[in-house]
């Protein structure tokens, strides 16, 4: 469906911010602030996930490693 342009080291910050987003909004923040760092977390685990960003293709960037024949 999409090509991937996350790379390996980058699926792995995003794993961890993630985690630590998600853990800080169910313990140490409340209102908005937990809500947001929720949502964030919860994106940037997915993005991980899938190895695909939506913004990395509208700015051209891709983290992957390029393919040797």
């Amino acid at each position: 469906m999409f090509t991937q342009n996350v790379g390996r080291i980058d699926r792995l910050i995003r794993l961890a911010a993630g985690i630590v987003l998600l853990v800080l909004a169910f313990t140490a923040l409340n209102g908005a602030w937990a809500w947001i760092a929720g949502i964030v977390g919860l994106v940037m685990l997915g993005t991980a996930a899938i190895g695909y960003c939506p913004p990395y293709s509208l700015l051209g960037i891709n983290t992957c490693a390029m393919k040797r024949n």
